[in-house]
C-alpha cells in the first residue's frame, strides 16, 4: 500500500470534479455507494442525495426551482463528502484495514504509477460525464413538445456549453498523458504488475493446515487470511492442525511438544531432522499416519466444508490431501489443494507433494529441493516469496528506498513516533517470540563496543515473553559491562580455514573487504574513540509493530527464523544472522549470506565488533539495503491471495455446471 495520504487527495478529487461538471445526483449516490464499504478500505464515505433530475419539472418554474435545489444539494453533498474524506480512519501500519479508496487509488496499487493513475481515472470520468451530458441534451432537442419552456431550453444551452468545455478538458489531458509517457519513468517493481486491486467475485471459505510448531506457520496463515478477507470481502477462514485438533494417537497428539524439547537441544533436532529427511522414512510415515489418522482426518475436513484448502505446514501436504480427493468423489465438486512454502533456503521433503495444484516457493534453492526430492513439475510452482504480514509491505511502499532522500525521511518519522533517537544509530536485537537466545550477552557486547568506538546508538531489544531478561536489562549496570568487555579483531579477519570448514557460503567481499580495514585500524590503536558514544539501551516486550521497529532501525540481530529474514528485506535492513536450527533454517543462513545484505556469527563479541564496523561505514549500509531489496517480496502474501483465490473461483463455477 502507499500513503493514504494519496488515497485522501484521489477520492477528494474525484468529487470535487463530479460537482462542478453537473453530474447527476445519481452518481454522488454511487460513489457514496462504494465508501460506504469502509470496513474494508478504511476511508469514511460521504453523504448522499437522491434528488430528481431538474429537467423533469411540470412548468417553467417548477423546473428552474428543481434544478436549483438539485445544483445546491450536489454542491452540500460535495462538500460534506470532501470533509468527511479529510479523516481516514485507518493508518499506514493498519494490517488489514489500510488500503485506497477505489481500485483506481494509488494508495491500493502504488506510487510510482500514482501520476499516471490519475490521469487516467480523470479521463476516464471526463469521457463519462461527456457521454451523460450529450444524452440529456439529446433527449431534451428531442421532446415530443412543441412549446419548450424557457427554463429548459436554458438548461439545455448550459448542457451543450458543458459538453464543449468537457471535450476542451480531454484533449487537455490526452496532451498531458502525452507529454508525461515521453518522459523516462523509473524501473517498477514486480509486484507492481500484478493487479492485486479488491475483486468484484464472491467470497470464500477457506481451510489453513498448520501446527504451532515454531510460530512461522501460523504468522503465514493470518498474512494470507488477511489478504484473502481484503481482495475478497466477506471470506471467512479456519486453521487445522489435524494432529491436534482430532483424537489422534501417539507420537502424533505430541508433535508440538516435541517440536519444543527438540528445538531446545540443537544435536536432538539435527539427528531427528535428518533422520526423517529421506524418501525412505517420509514413505513409512505418511503409511502409517494413513493407516492410524486419514479416516479422522476425512471427517474433520469435512466439517469444515471449504471451498480450498491452504497448507502452511511440512507435516499436513500428503494425508490432507489423500483426504480431500474422497471428500471431492463423495460430493461430485473438486476441492482445490494449495502448498504454501513457509521455509526460505531449505526445507524438509514432505513439503514438497507433486500431487498438489500448486506450490508456492520463496528462492530458488529450494525450488531446486522441491524439483529434486519431490519431483514437483515446473507448471505447478509459483516463486512468490514469503508471505509476511500486510504492514511490512505498507511500509515497504512508504518508504521506498531507505537510501534516497524520502527513505530517511519516512524512517525519520517512524523514529519519532516511536520516541527513538533520530540523530543517532538503532539496532535492533530480537530472539524471536520467548526472548530466548544469547541476547544478554550480545547486548553487553554492543554496549561496550559502541561506546568505545564512539558510535551514538540506541539498541532496541526485543525479549518477546522473557519479562526477566527485561527486568535485568532495564537494571543493568552498564559502567561494569564495558570494563569487563574486551576487543580482539582477529576474528573479522578472512581465513582460509575458516572458509573451508564452516558448512555456511561466505560472507560478502564488500563486507571482508570493510572489516579488514576495521581490522588493520585497530592494529594501530585507533580503535578507542576520544569521545565514548553516547548509547541507549531499550528493552521491549512482546512487539505488535515489528514492521515499524524494522524501518527504524539500521541494522537487525536475530535467528535465522524464515520470515524474519523475509521481513527484514522486504524493508531493506541489512541483518546479522546470530543462529539457526540444524536443518531446515541452514538454508536461511546461506540467503541471507549469498544475498549480501548480512554475515553470520554467533560469538557475542564478534558480532558487536562487525556491527561497529557496519554501523561506521554508511556506503556499505547502502549497498547491504539495496541488495536486500532484491531478495525482498513485500506483497508476497497479496499475490499468493489473489492467484488462489482465482484459481479457486473458477473451480467453483466448474462445479455448478
Amino acid at each position: 500500500m502507499r500513503s493514504s495520504t494519496l488515497a485522501i487527495l484521489s477520492a477528494a478529487s474525484v468529487l470535487t470534479a463530479a460537482a462542478a461538471i453537473n453530474a447527476p445526483s445519481e452518481r454522488h449516490a454511487m460513489h457514496s455507494s462504494f465508501l460506504d464499504s469502509q470496513h474494508l478500505w478504511g476511508i469514511r464515505g460521504g453523504e448522499t442525495s437522491s434528488s430528481s433530475s431538474p429537467l423533469q419539472g411540470s412548468s417553467a418554474h417548477d423546473a428552474a426551482a428543481a434544478s436549483s435545489a438539485a445544483k445546491n444539494e450536489r454542491l452540500t453533498t460535495s462538500k460534506k463528502s470532501q470533509s468527511s474524506l479529510q479523516s481516514p480512519t485507518s493508518k499506514i501500519l493498519d494490517s488489514v484495514h489500510a488500503g485506497g479508496a477505489s481500485p483506481e487509488d494509488t494508495a491500493f496499487i502504488g506510487s510510482a504509477n500514482s501520476n499516471a493513475l490519475q490521469r487516467k481515472a480523470q479521463k476516464a470520468r471526463v469521457e463519462n460525464a461527456i457521454t451523460q451530458q450529450r444524452d440529456v441534451t439529446e433527449n431534451n432537442i428531442r421532446s415530443p413538445s412543441s412549446e419548450v419552456p424557457l427554463s429548459v431550453a436554458t438548461n439545455q444551452q448550459s448542457l451543450a456549453e458543458s459538453v464543449e468545455a468537457l471535450v476542451g478538458q480531454r484533449k487537455e489531458l490526452e496532451m498531458e498523458n502525452k507529454r508525461s509517457s515521453e518522459q523516462p519513468q523509473p524501473p517498477q517493481e514486480e509486484h507492481n504488475n500484478v493487479n492485486t486491486t479488491p475483486t468484484k467475485k464472491g467470497p470464500l471459505k477457506i481451510l489453513f493446515l498448520s501446527s504451532d510448531t515454531g510460530g512461522g506457520h501460523r504468522a503465514s496463515a493470518e498474512a494470507l487470511a488477511n489478504q484473502f478477507q481484503r481482495l475478497y470481502p466477506g471470506t471467512t477462514y479456519d486453521l487445522l492442525d489435524i494432529w491436534s485438533d482430532i483424537d489422534s494417537s501417539w507420537p502424533y497428539n505430541s508433535i508440538k511438544n516435541y517440536y519444543k524439547s527438540m528445538s531446545a537441544s540443537p544435536w536432538k533436532w539435527r539427528t531427528l531432522y535428518h533422520v526423517s529427511n529421506t524418501a525412505v522414512y517420509a514413505k513409512f510415515a505418511d503409511l502409517h499416519s494413513y493407516y492410524m489418522n486419514e479416516g479422522m482426518i476425512r471427517e474433520k475436513i469435512e466439517e469444515y466444508n471449504p471451498d480450498v484448502v491452504v497448507s502452511v505446514h511440512p507435516t499436513m501436504n500428503y494425508i490432507p490431501l489423500f483426504s480431500i480427493r474422497k471428500i471431492a468423489d463423495k460430493y461430485d465438486k473438486e476441492i482445490p489443494f494449495f502448498t504454501v512454502v513457509t521455509d526460505f533456503g531449505s526445507g524438509h521433503c514432505t513439503w514438497f507433494n507433486k500431487d498438489v495444484d500448486r506450490m508456492y516457493l520463496a528462492s530458488e534453492p529450494i525450488k531446486k529441493i522441491a524439483q529434486k526430492r519431490g519431483g514437483v513439475p515446473d507448471e505447478k510452482i509459483v516463486m512468490s516469496g514469503l508471505p509476511i504480514r500486510y504492514d511490512f509491505a505498507a511500509q515497504a511502499d512508504a518508504m521506498g528506498d531507505r537510501t534516497t532522500e524520502e527513505g530517511k525521511a519516512h524512517q525519520k518519522k517512524i523514529r519519532e513516533e516511536l520516541n527513538i533517537d533520530p540523530s543517532k544509530r538503532m539496532i535492533l536485537v530480537m530472539g524471536g517470540g520467548e526472548g530466548v537466545g544469547s541476547l544478554s550477552s550480545i547486548v553487553n557486547e554492543l554496549y561496550a563496543k559502541l561506546r568505545t568506538q564512539g558510535v551514538d546508538a540506541t539498541i532496541c531489544v526485543v525479549c518477546g515473553r522473557n519479562e526477566q531478561l527485561k527486568n535485568d536489562l532495564e537494571t543493568r549496570c552498564w559502567d561494569t559491562v564495558v570494563s569487563q568487555s574486551l576487543n580482539s579483531y582477529a576474528s573479522l579477519k578472512s581465513r582460509v580455514v575458516t572458509k573451508l570448514l564452516t558448512p555456511h557460503a561466505s560472507r560478502s567481499r564488500r563486507i571482508q573487504a570493510a572489516l579488514d580495514r576495521a581490522a588493520a585500524k585497530a592494529a594501530k590503536g585507533k580503535d578507542v574513540a576520544e569521545v565514548p558514544g553516547n548509547v541507549d539501551v531499550i528493552p521491549l516486550g512482546f512487539v505488535q509493530n515489528m514492521a515499524a521497529y524494522m524501518v527504524a532501525a539500521d541494522v537487525l540481530v536475530s535467528k535465522a527464523g524464515p520470515g524474519t529474514i523475509a521481513e527484514a528485506a522486504a524493508v531493506g535492513l541489512p541483518i546479522m544472522v546470530t543462529s539457526h536450527l540444524p536443518g531446515q533454517e541452514a538454508g536461511n543462513v546461506d540467503i541471507v549470506l549469498d544475498g549480501g545484505f548480512g554475515d553470520y556469527c554467533e560469538d557475542p563479541e564478534t558480532i558487536a565488533l562487525e556491527l561497529a564496523c557496519w554501523l561506521q561505514d554508511s556506503q556499505l549500509l547502502d549497498v547491504m539495503s539495496n541488495k536486500a531489496r532484491i531478495v525482498g517480496h513485500p506483497h508476497a502474501a497479496e499475490e499468493i491471495a489473489k492467484d488462489i483465490g482465482d484459481t479457486t473461483h473458477e473451480v467453483m463455477e466448474k462445479n455448478m455446471k
